[in-house]
């Protein structure tokens, strides 16, 4: 497993101008990236190296975003002001993760503008709308269509940290690894939470050196 991306809810001016306040200090583009019929949402996206990316979303005015537990939790986020949503892992089987957290993935899809469709199984949103702390997990039907893979010229901006307002040993139970694993690329920094636990923010590592958001 390793971390896939990151997602930040629109701030009240709107996901465009709010991917761009995200990209312009990064050097990078904003891609559209269509909607997420299930779940009544769409987003904009910034291609990463590592094969990561943001996501930058906001709420559909659709039933689908209140009947759809990530729906419910952007539009939460997103009527607080926006901000960092979450934290989401790919693996590449996810039946082992069914089992062991007793529950079954469910698919969902995103529609590119161009008309592709990418499609995954996701297990967890629950956990992200109970314990903000705990990320997702997906993993890609078709991986060809990664939104990584939406630029041509390959990013040189990495995620290099994350600081999470939370447990780090329950994160760890909840990932189902060993305490002494650690990512290869990133950084995790935990900090006690006053407040609402969650993402908090991310650390880039980009040509001019480190960015914070």
């Amino acid at each position: 497993m390793r971390v896939d991306h990151v997602s930040y809810a629109a701030e009240p001016d709107g996901m465009a101008a709010t991917a761009a306040r995200i990209a312009d200090p990064l050097g990078l583009r904003v891609i559209n990236g269509g909607v997420h019929p299930t779940y009544g949402t769409r987003n904009m996206i910034i291609p990463l190296a590592h094969h990561r990316y943001v996501e930058v979303i906001e709420p559909l005015q659709h039933p689908s975003c209140d009947k759809a537990p990530f729906g419910r939790a952007v539009r939460e986020a997103c009527e607080e002001g926006g901000g960092w949503l979450g934290w989401v892992i790919r693996v590449e089987d996810i039946s082992g993760l069914e089992r062991r957290l007793g529950r079954e993935a469910v698919p969902g899809h995103r529609v590119f503008p161009d008309g592709r469709r990418l499609d995954w199984r996701q297990l967890g949103v629950r956990g992200l709308l109970n314990d903000p702390q705990l990320p997702f997990f997906v993993q890609f039907d078709n991986p060809d269509l990664h939104p990584s893979l939406a630029v041509y010229e390959v990013p040189e901006v990495a995620i290099a940290g994350l600081t999470i307002a939370g447990d780090p040993e329950r994160v760890r139970d909840w990932l189902g690894v060993q305490p002494g694993q650690t990512s290869t690329f990133i950084d995790f920094t935990f900090i006690a939470p006053h407040g609402r636990p969650g993402l908090m923010s991310v650390t880039f590592e980009t040509p001019g050196g480190p960015v914070v958001i």
